[in-house]
């Protein structure tokens, strides 16, 4: 295990449900989905079913589909032949030739486009994809395991996820408990962590958490689950000079401050005000065209970049969005 992996520590009965589940589908050779909160371990699932499957020995490669642009995510899975695109200057394998005879995990499959959801489904079917630039099929064997952490059957519903990918994908889907419902695992959790990092600072000893710590760390609902976890705990251990006393001080938000900016509720809104007609007449149309603008790139950056998550924000279809963003030239986001 390396230093930033989070381990497979719980004893709760949830907890120990899906481990059950886990072993059960690592042995089958189909699609498996798993679905969770952010930060609740959905890549360390997709590593226990692979390392517990047929298919131990072979690669296990890893994508996350939100962190790379819609433009690069076909040549990043299917790869392309030299010429394919401006900068394609020699041939290169995508993930799921590198994943032959393996397994592919594939991160946040909500924000991929139709037209690789469709790829992905051919692959899946036939296990046969054509490079870009390229009208040979290849031919691969891989063991497909997508992740997501909203509602998948709702996008679907929607229109904004193929419902034929995900009834191929949804085999068998492992639904993550949260943190929160899963009190019993939070201190042993906290003191692997805890000692672990002690390991790291170089000190002989971890004293424990004082009991009104004990009883903080329990109370919390942890939004971030067993990643917030990890950096409160980091944070504290750090932070305590005492090495032979147990910890008695957390912070679990690492903004909170005294002078912390204030948040002003009509901040948000300023770009939206009314011009004042009678000072100075504006062309509407323009002034529509900013605020159009505005509100895609405020959408983008409260959704991180995820293109899917901005379009809910303004209710909008994917589609629609991504025709907002060319019109605006912010495909690049």
């Amino acid at each position: 295990m390396t230093r930033n992996e989070q381990p497979m520590i719980g004893e709760s009965p949830a907890f120990l449900e899906v481990l059950d589940q886990v072993s059960r589908a690592a042995g089958v050779n189909r699609p498996v989905l798993v679905v969770g909160e952010r930060g609740s371990g959905k890549e360390l699932i997709a590593e226990r079913l692979h390392f517990l499957s047929p298919r131990w020995d072979q690669p296990l490669v890893k994508l996350n589909c939100a962190a790379i642009s819609d433009s690069l995510l076909e040549s990043e899975l299917f790869g392309h032949e030299a010429g394919a695109f401006t900068d394609a200057t020699q041939r290169r394998f995508g993930r799921f030739e590198t994943a032959h005879g393996g397994s592919l995990f594939l991160d946040e499959l909500a924000s991929t486009t139709p037209a690789v959801q469709e790829k992905i489904l051919r692959v899946i079917e036939y296990g046969q994809f054509e490079r870009l630039g390229s009208s040979k099929t290849t031919t691969v064997d891989v063991r497909l395991i997508g992740a997501a952490n909203v509602d998948l059957p709702d996008l679907a519903a929607r229109g904004r996820f193929r419902s034929d990918l995900l009834d191929r994908l949804a085999f068998d889907v492992i639904t993550l408990p949260p943190l929160r419902v899963r009190r019993e695992d939070i201190v042993p959790l906290a003191e692997h962590f805890a000692m672990r990092i002690s390991r790291e600072l170089g000190r002989e000893l971890f004293a424990g958490f004082s009991p009104d710590i004990t009883a903080r760390l329990l109370e919390h609902d942890w939004p971030g689950n067993i990643r917030e976890l990890k950096n409160v705990v980091e944070r504290a251990v750090y932070r305590h000079e005492a090495v032979t006393d147990p910890i008695t001080e957390i912070l679990i938000d690492p903004f909170e401050s005294p002078w912390r900016a204030p948040h002003r509720p009509g901040d948000e809104k300023t770009k939206g005000e009314i011009p004042d007609l009678a000072r100075s007449p504006i062309n509407l149309r323009d002034h529509l065209n900013r605020q159009e603008r505005a509100l895609a790139e405020r959408a983008l950056e409260i959704s991180r970049g995820h293109q899917g998550k901005a379009a809910d924000l303004l209710g909008l279809s994917y589609h629609q969005f991504r025709g907002i963003l060319r019109k605006h030239g912010l495909v690049g986001h």
